[in-house]
């Protein structure tokens, strides 16, 4: 069974990953454009998967 990422949508991924880097938040990679969208994965200490996503 694959997990599923929660996503939550944010006006400006750029901003918000560099704002949540400086807190200490880890990410798999840097944001990544798939399509109209930039999306980003947070690397959730519990297993989970949260992705960021701007549209």
């Amino acid at each position: 069974m694959q997990i599923k990422p929660t996503s939550f949508f944010v006006p400006h991924l750029a901003s918000e990953f560099l704002r949540l880097k400086e807190l200490g938040v880890e990410f798999h990679s840097n944001p990544k454009a798939m399509g109209p969208v930039f999306i980003v994965l947070i690397n959730d200490t519990c297993g989970n998967l949260i992705q960021l996503v701007q549209q």
